[in-house]
C-alpha cells in the first residue's frame, strides 16, 4: 500500500463509467473521491497509456477468513466484497474500513436449519440455527444488532431445510428491520420457496435442472435479483459432482434469466474453507466469472455492469460503482479493452482502493 496523494490524476484513459465507455479523458481523485475538476496541476500524474479505467470491481458473493483475503481480491481489482456468512461479529468487524484494502459488507451470520449440511460449518453453523417461525424475529433482530448490512438464508441445504412458515417469518422481520434478504438456492424446490417467501436475491442458479420460461419471468416480474455464482457451480461439477451432472444446466439457467430481464450480479463464491463442493479463489475468480457470463449471453456491456454499478445500485452502495464526481475513488487501470474482449479485465497495471493505489506487501 502506498501513501496516499492529496490529489491523483489519470490521464490518457478510456473510461467506463458503469454504464458505457466513454472517449479518451482524465480522471482525477483527492482525499479519497473522485472530483469534477480535472486540471492536473499540482496532481500527482498517472499515465494511463490508452488503457481503460473501470469502477473498482464488486464481487457481490464471497466468505471471508482473514486478511489475506481482501489483500487477494485488492490484487485482482475486487475493491468491495460482499460477504455472505462469516462469524463471530468480532471477526467481520475487524476486516471492515481497512484503508488500501478492499472494502467489505457483509451478511454475518446466515439463518441455517438444524440438521442441515450447513449446520455443520464450523462457528457458523450452530450461530445461526433457527428453530422455526418463532425464533425468526429473535435472530434477525441479533444479526442486525451486530451490524449484518443484509440477511442471508441458507435454503435448501442438504439433509433438512426451513419450513415455509421459518422462510416467511425471516424475510417479514429482515424487511422490517430494512434489510435484504439473500436466499441461497441452487435448486428448483429452493427457488420456488425462496420467491413465495419474498427473498429479494437469489445466489446461486439451479443445478438440477435449468430455471424455465415461466420462472425466469416470475422473477423479472417481482423485481427479484440474481447472483448465479457460475464461478462455483462449475467448481462442484468439476470438484464433487456425482456422474453425469452437466455445467450446461445452470449454464442455460443464466441465459434464461438474462433473457427474461432479470438483472445479474457478478459473484464468485470464493471461499478457502476445507469440506466445501468446490473451493473458489478470491479475486482472481470474479474475471473468470465474467468470462462466464458472456459465455452464457451476457453482453460484455452488462457483465461489466454485474460486477461495477448493478451491485452498487441494488445494494445500497451509492458512493461506488460508477466513475462519477463525488463517488469514492475505487478504480482499476487494465490494458486492453473489456467490451471487444471481456478477458481484458483481468490485465490489470493498476488500483485504487478509496483513493490509496494498491501495491503488495
Amino acid at each position: 500500500m502506498t501513501e496516499q496523494p492529496h490529489r491523483t490524476a489519470v490521464t490518457n484513459v478510456r473510461v467506463f463509467d458503469g454504464r458505457r465507455l466513454l472517449p479518451v479523458g482524465t480522471v482525477v481523485f483527492e482525499q479519497g473521491r473522485l472530483v469534477a475538476d480535472t486540471t492536473t496541476g499540482q496532481a500527482r500524474v498517472v499515465d494511463g497509456g490508452g488503457g481503460v479505467l473501470l469502477p473498482g470491481l464488486i464481487d457481490a458473493h464471497v466468505h471471508l477468513y482473514g486478511r489475506e483475503n481482501l489483500e487477494q481480491l485488492a490484487a485482482f481489482g475486487v475493491t468491495t466484497a460482499l460477504d455472505m456468512g462469516s462469524a463471530p461479529p468480532e471477526f467481520v468487524d475487524s476486516l471492515r474500513g481497512i484503508a488500501g484494502f478492499t472494502d467489505i459488507r457483509s451478511a454475518g451470520t446466515p439463518a441455517i436449519a438444524p440438521g442441515s449440511g450447513h449446520s455443520h460449518i464450523p462457528v457458523v453453523g450452530q450461530r445461526g440455527l433457527v428453530h422455526g417461525a418463532h425464533a425468526a424475529a429473535a435472530f434477525v433482530a441479533e444479526r442486525v444488532a451486530e451490524g449484518s448490512d443484509y440477511i442471508k438464508i441458507v435454503v435448501g441445504s442438504s439433509g433438512a431445510d426451513h419450513d415455509q412458515a421459518t422462510l416467511d417469518a425471516l424475510v417479514i422481520a429482515a424487511h422490517e428491520h430494512g434489510r435484504l434478504v439473500v436466499a441461497h438456492a441452487s435448486h428448483q424446490a429452493a427457488v420456488q420457496k425462496s420467491l413465495l417467501a419474498g427473498a429479494d436475491v437469489l445466489t446461486h442458479v439451479p443445478m438440477d435442472r435449468p430455471v424455465d420460461a415461466a420462472t425466469a419471468s416470475r422473477i423479472a416480474a417481482e423485481g427479484r435479483i440474481v447472483v448465479p455464482t457460475l464461478s462455483m457451480m462449475e467448481g462442484i461439477i468439476e470438484q464433487s459432482a456425482p456422474p453425469g451432472a452437466r455445467y450446461e444446466v445452470p449454464r442455460d439457467g443464466v441465459s434464461e434469466l438474462y433473457r427474461a430481464g432479470v438483472p445479474i450480479l457478478a459473484g464468485t463464491d470464493a471461499n478457502t474453507a476445507v469440506g466445501v463442493p468446490a473451493r473458489i479463489s478470491h479475486g482472481e475468480s470474479l474475471h473468470h466469472e465474467l468470462q462466464l457470463l458472456f459465455d452464457a449471453g451476457v453482453s460484455a456491456v452488462d457483465a461489466l455492469r454485474a460486477a461495477t454499478s448493478l451491485p452498487a445500485r441494488y445494494f445500497g452502495l451509492d458512493d461506488r460503482g460508477t466513475v462519477e464526481p463525488g463517488r469514492r475513488a475505487d478504480l482499476v487501470l487494465i490494458d486492453g479493452d473489456p467490451l471487444q474482449d471481456i478477458k481484458a479485465t483481468s490485465s490489470i497495471s493498476r488500483v485504487w482502493c478509496g483513493g490509496v493505489e494498491y501495491t503488495p506487501a
